[in-house]
């Protein structure tokens, strides 16, 4: 099928109808469309290629998508192709996430910055770029806001020596000439379908759609008509007619199948005779000489002769299809036929006899006639339900679409029933599991597949049980591994040239990414300084309660934590030695937002450098799409005191706090949660001494990890599991289950599945559940050790004497204790800080607490006395190290004394 344009939709504004009468419907007749997919709208674009699957050929541009996963996922999930950047295609081919023949659904996405300069040695450069990843597949290639044709005109006469398929451009001028020039040039234009209309007489400044076909197609016959076949949903050639460009214009305003008489004139098919068709698509073929039609048709058929088509009627699985809804409704009342589509348990015994003999068939005949009365009886029961075979055909579809694959074992039930024992050595692989070495495939955060086995055993919500005492411990250290993040060099590679820019461009490029990544286009200014304006406050006073309840424990626990009075020691006589505590002047908080709303970490980090006394508090947050700022955290920002709301999130907003920009002031320190891009930024700037600038901690996805004894509430240890897991599909959470019974699991597993399913999460927490463990252990020391171990971001114990168990903690970054203690106050309003370190990090970092937010200077004050006293050890180590002038330091002092000078 030729490629000629895309229709660009907006997933956020997919309307019924249009103010140019070029709504969803009369794009799903050309066909294909191109969509641009943020982490925002990821889970519309899913949505969207659930719903339209067969309506449209979609292509995502995925070029804005942080994680890999996310352009994985849609491309199973039905994306024909999709755009990405130059490091996401270097990423997926270093990572090994597609196959080979999997690679040429990847479409190269470059900047129309590409355009300037040499065309010809541009157009080198980025060829040769890709051949050196993919030499052998080929691959398309995409440049925005063409406004230079040198560029792609060059791109086209070299890449006819090389395999390059399709250009795709997207346009800085939606003319009708630049279209057109575009199209006859070999390239496909991607056109907003807001500068598009069916109508051109009432909207003559936009681009008449049919254009996007009649531009493409050549004609060789000398009335200038295009040979076109018209065919069924599936794919069934139903005739052969002519088109011409009034009749395509004409079908696409109808939505009917118009086509060019060469002798009436237009003709509406149908229109008559009462057999009308109406319209699904029109495509262009392979040569863009013909088209084809596909369309619904009514009545008794295509053709004149009341059949099915001009070349006779339907064959095949079509046919038993048409014979099956005819029976349904001219069977006999209690007529075997009837009982086969009003009797279900009738219905399924055929099936399954059926089925079990295709199973038992050898002979080539044999296999061919079981599986046709099995095909027969499936399509019964597809035709009592409604179900037809374009629904059919939309899911086979749908698989092929697939570029991962999972495990096909049987369902035990029927692996059981014919001998075939499991892989894992014939055991029950609900409860010994071997460890997969493969990576582990994370749920979507999205409705997921039928199918799609994560956090699933035997159909159940259900975590992957270890008993130590039966499995060796190198299987259990790996079970207790924590979900791969991505590699680090991928991350620093796109992060450092956002920190670059952010260091050299200031606002300016602060706003460029605000505009790219959050869509808040509006903004003009990158920051808010206070006081803020109390419209941005607006709260329900039910949420100002709670914010002020959580505020006012967070402060009295980090006032708590206060040095009362300086230390002070004398280390021999005439020597003393202090230290004291001083705020960090200038602190930099940042708060993940954006479409979330995440006033806890704004009180986390806010309250306890309010409380240490820091002169200057910055807030950093992603704005919404509209430029503001969820009001809770404006609140917070207000009750702490802080100077500024910095609008923008990731890495750029790290970098923003560590350099300062015109606006944005610059600060010592940052501290708070983020994404891999932000810790990565973290990392970086903390690292450049140009920025003089320090951390609070690595950060990871967060983890909670329970030991639970008989004495615990089986809905309280699966409530705590499960608020952990909700948080994402990279989070992990283990149950160490101290000497349970059988049944004692099998009630928390039961509590798990049954609040999991209730959960509007629940397919996050699916994800989750993939990589998280049950560890059956013996004693609570051998639990300790575990724990210990793995050093969890959250520990709940909720097992007898919990209190006296808090003396076997080592690594943990906070402790939840006893029945009544779920990690949900921790992270809201107990007043403990819910900034955690995680992934492990528990062996070496804090979480944040006031010193934080302080630091200690220490002094030294020595009478002569003193002076006299220490000079000996002083001087001799001077000595060892070769450092006179430190020596004389003291020596002089010495002779001063000596000669009872003052």
């Amino acid at each position: 099928m030729a490629e000629r344009f895309l229709v660009s939709v907006d997933l956020k504004n997919l309307r019924a109808s249009a103010d140019n009468g070029f709504d969803l419907k009369a794009i799903s007749y050309l066909n294909r469309v191109h969509v641009t997919v943020t982490p925002e709208t990821h889970q519309e674009a899913s949505s969207f290629l659930q719903k339209h699957f067969n309506n449209f050929v979609t292509y995502c541009d995925c070029t804005e998508l942080e994680k890999l996963e996310d352009i994985i996922s849609l491309l199973n999930g039905g994306a024909t192709k999709v755009f990405v950047a130059y490091w996401q295609l270097k990423a997926i081919i270093e990572d090994r996430l597609l196959a080979d023949q999997d690679l040429s659904r990847l479409i190269v996405s470059f900047d129309h910055s590409v355009c300037e300069g040499d065309p010809e040695a541009r157009a080198k450069s980025i060829l040769s770029k890709i051949k050196a990843f993919v030499p052998d597949v080929p691959i398309g290639i995409q440049v925005h806001e063409v406004h230079n044709w040198r560029l792609l005109d060059t791109m086209h006469q070299i890449s006819k020596t090389e395999d390059y398929p399709s250009r795709y451009v997207t346009l800085a001028y939606n003319t009708r000439d630049h279209y057109v020039k575009a199209v006859r040039d070999g390239h496909v234009a991607i056109i907003p379908a807001s500068e598009l209309t069916t109508d051109p007489k009432k909207y003559p400044h936009l681009l008449p759609a049919h254009l996007l076909i009649t531009t493409g197609i050549k004609s060789d016959r000398p009335d200038g008509l295009f040979p076109t076949v018209v065919t069924d949903e599936h794919g069934i050639c139903l005739g052969l007619v002519y088109s011409s460009e009034k009749s395509i214009e004409t079908a696409l305003q109808s939505g009917c199948g118009v086509y060019q008489s060469r002798n009436r004139g237009l003709w509406t098919k149908g229109r008559d005779s009462g057999n009308t068709q109406q319209l699904v698509s029109i495509a262009l073929d392979c040569d863009a000489d013909a088209l084809q039609f596909i369309v619904r048709q009514k009545g008794e058929g295509f053709c004149h002769l009341n059949t099915s088509t001009c070349f006779g009627p339907y064959s095949g699985i079509s046919r038993l299809e048409r014979t099956l809804i005819d029976r349904r409704e001219s069977a006999p009342a209690g007529s075997y036929t009837a009982r086969l589509f009003n009797e279900p348990k009738l219905l399924e015994a055929k099936i399954m006899e059926e089925a079990s003999e295709l199973c038992e068939a050898t002979a080539k005949q044999d296999i061919a006639a079981e599986a046709a009365d099995l095909l027969y009886f499936a399509l019964t029961k597809c035709v009592a339900a409604g179900v037809r075979i374009e629904d059919i055909e939309h899911n086979l579809d749908l698989k092929s679409t697939k570029v991962t694959r999972r495990k096909g074992d049987a369902k035990p039930q029927w692996s059981e029933k014919v001998g075939l024992r499991d892989a894992t050595n014939g055991s029950n692989p609900a409860t010994n599991v071997s460890p997969d070495k493969e990576t582990v495939k994370e749920a979507a955060s999205l409705p997921k597949e039928k199918d799609d086995p994560a956090g699933l055993l035997n159909g159940r919500i259900q975590m992957r049980r270890y008993n130590t005492t039966k499995t060796d411990n190198e299987t259990i250290q790996d079970a207790l591994q924590r979900p791969s993040q991505r590699s680090t060099d991928q991350i620093m590679n796109i992060v450092q040239p956002i920190i670059k820019e952010i260091r050299e461009g200031g606002d300016a490029a602060v706003l460029k990414y605000t505009h790219k990544f959050e869509k808040a286009t509006s903004l003009t200014s990158p920051v808010i300084h206070a006081p803020f304006p109390q419209n941005l406050m607006q709260l329900p006073q039910e949420t100002i309660q709670a914010i002020d309840i959580s505020y006012e424990n967070i402060r009295r626990f980090h006032a708590a934590q206060r040095e009362e009075k300086p230390l002070q020691v004398e280390t021999m006589p005439g020597v003393v030695c202090s230290r004291f505590s001083r705020p960090i002047e200038r602190v930099g908080l940042y708060v993940p937002g954006g479409t979330a709303v995440l006033p806890s970490t704004a009180l986390m980090l806010g309250v306890p450098a309010m409380v240490a006394g820091c002169k200057k508090i910055v807030i950093a947050t992603p704005p919404r799409s509209d430029g503001t700022v969820t009001p809770e955290i404006v609140y917070v920002a207000h009750k702490v005191g802080a100077e500024s709301i910095v609008l923008a999130g990731g890495a750029q907003a790290v970098a923003a706090m560590a350099y300062g920009t015109d606006s944005i002031s610059k600060v010592d320190k940052i501290l708070g949660p983020g994404n891999q891009f932000v810790t990565a930024g973290k990392m970086i700037v903390s690292n450049d001494t140009t920025a003089g600038v320090s951390i609070d901690m690595p950060a990871g996805p967060s983890e909670v990890l329970v030991i639970a004894d008989k004495s615990a509430n089986p809905a309280f240890v699966a409530s705590d599991l499960l608020s952990q897991a909700e948080h994402g599909t990279d989070s992990q959470v283990v149950l160490i289950a101290v000497d349970l019974t059988e049944e004692q699991l099998a009630a928390v597993e039961d509590e798990l599945h049954a609040q999991a399913n209730a959960l509007p999460r629940k397919d996050i927490v699916r994800g989750a559940i993939e990589h998280s463990v049950t560890l059956i252990v013996q004693n609570i020391e051998e639990a300790m050790h575990y724990s210990n171990q793995y050093a969890p971001e959250h520990l709940i114990l909720q097992v007898e004497d919990a209190e006296s168990v808090v003396n076997l903690v080592q690594n943990a970054g906070s402790v939840f204790v006893g029945p009544w203690t779920p990690e949900s106050v921790g992270d809201y309003s107990a007043g403990v800080n819910h900034s955690l370190p995680t992934y492990g990090y528990a062996k070496q970092y804090s979480g944040v607490n006031l010193s934080s937010f302080t630091k200690h200077i220490t002094s030294s004050n020595l009478t002569k006395e003193g002076l006299k006293n220490v000079s000996g050890a002083v001087m001799q180590l001077a000595k060892v190290e070769e450092l006179e002038a430190h020596r004389r330091a003291v020596s002089i002092r010495l002779e001063y004394m000596e000669g009872g000078q003052r």
